[in-house]
């Protein structure tokens, strides 16, 4: 039950409760892996907005629906090009590749290059487009400031950091994701989430960006759909609401959101999922969605587009698993990410541009690793890439991209998966 209140309401309850805490030491609805625990008192958050804006949408970015999958790229040449040429046989067109800040400035006075022009290189060189997603800085660049609405980083590195990787692959890169899942304590490098300092970071980073490419596109973090509070997580909703009132709106050019889908299908509504006993939680199926992009119109930003920028659902049934609770079957897997791939293209165009699977499995991952349960192929190499039933279905779905509807494959016709011929390498 959610009652109506300002947004500085909002934060001044949500303050109150940490102080709280720390002097009485009660108990938080703090569970890091999402699953319902002991619930606060009912947040004084306003009703979800139902207006989806579906005609403000202006100069979109992206071509909606834009199809794209989160890969592993960076370590391994001989990996990188054969999962590059699988996701050209999905028909995929975007790659969303982690460039970790650690792995390319280690030290303050040293700059590795080697990976990520590899990436950025073999990526162009197939037709395809890149997402970077920025976050992961190293341990010289990382503070105790102190005050929690501080970003527990050096802003001024940050920001050279940013500046000078746009900089070097000006117009190779489709787009910058900037951090993800800030509102989680995990992803905010153990210090309590706090959305203004979020704000400065995208600030500092988007400005540096769009000096050194003013044709980049910025994308806000993807928001992790949790119903933890503080000093764990702070609900996505919330988190949003307080983003805006800290000043996000001009730093970011397209809203990033994370659609996990949970263990229910895709066309689950949030007003169902609130009033099923089951699911309890508008916040555990993929259309919570629509209660983001309700927010964000309410806030005035209904011009923009959002970027779904991890959407899956885990297999991950292992008896010792904390994400067990959710796990549905591969098959499961494969129709639920289809039907969310439809259901967009229905429902949610134009205001839906960029959506993107998680995951084209890292090579070294195995079944220890929970991110394997959640990927549509094992991670070999060769015959033991190993597609699961979700890398089949959505190489073979139907497209709609803004008004071209592209029907889907037939599985059986010996031609139904084809590609366009790569180019000569130079010197070839």
């Amino acid at each position: 039950m959610t009652h109506s209140r300002n947004n500085r309401w909002t934060l001044a309850v949500i303050l109150i409760v940490v102080f709280m805490a720390g002097l009485t030491g009660i108990g938080l609805w703090a569970r890091s892996d999402g699953t319902p625990g002991t619930p606060l008192p009912p947040s004084p958050t306003p009703r979800i907005p139902t207006d989806l804006a579906p005609d403000a949408v202006v100069d979109p970015p992206f071509v909606s629906l834009t199809y794209g999958i989160h890969a592993f790229l960076w370590w391994n040449e001989s990996i990188r090009t054969f999962d590059l040429d699988n996701i050209r046989l999905m028909r995929f067109s975007h790659v969303k590749q982690r460039f970790s800040w650690q792995d390319i400035q280690p030290f303050e006075d040293e700059w590795h290059w080697d990976r990520a022009d590899g990436v950025v290189n073999e990526v162009e060189y197939r037709g395809l487009e890149l997402v970077a997603r920025l976050d992961g800085p190293p341990d010289w660049a990382i503070t105790d400031p102190g005050d929690p609405g501080i970003p527990p980083v050096n802003l001024d590195a940050w920001a050279t950091y940013c500046g000078t990787l746009a900089a070097r692959y000006q117009g190779r890169i489709a787009a910058y994701q900037v951090w993800n899942e800030p509102n989680l304590r995990r992803e905010w490098l153990g210090a309590a989430p706090n959305a203004a300092g979020y704000v400065q970071l995208l600030a500092a980073c988007s400005d540096a960006i769009r000096t050194a490419d003013p044709n980049a596109v910025i994308i806000s973090a993807g928001l992790a759909p949790t119903g933890t509070w503080l000093p764990d997580a702070i609900p996505d909703t919330d988190y949003l609401r307080l983003m805006y009132d800290a000043g996000a709106s001009p730093h970011f050019d397209v809203l990033g959101l994370n659609a996990p889908g949970y263990k229910w299908p895709p066309t689950v509504s949030p007003d169902e999922a609130e009033a099923d006993p089951e699911i309890g939680h508008r916040w555990m199926v993929f259309r919570h969605v629509e209660d983001m992009r309700g927010i964000m119109v309410a806030a005035g930003d209904g011009h923009k587009q959002v970027a779904l920028l991890e959407v899956g659902w885990t297999t991950d049934q292992r008896e010792d698993s904390t994400y067990r609770w959710h796990a549905v079957t591969q098959e499961q897997q494969a129709d639920y990410l289809e039907g969310a791939y439809r259901y967009a293209a229905e429902h949610w165009r134009p205001w839906l541009g960029l959506m993107t699977t998680i995951y084209v499995a890292d090579l070294d991952w195995s079944e220890d690793n929970e991110e394997w349960w959640w990927a549509i192929n094992n991670g070999g190499f060769g015959a033991d890439w190993g597609g699961r039933p979700a890398y089949y279905a959505l190489s073979n779905m139907a497209r709609w991209e803004d008004d071209v509807y592209t029907p889907p494959q037939d599985p059986s016709d010996p031609d139904a998966v084809t590609v366009d011929p790569l180019p000569p390498r130079e010197g070839e």
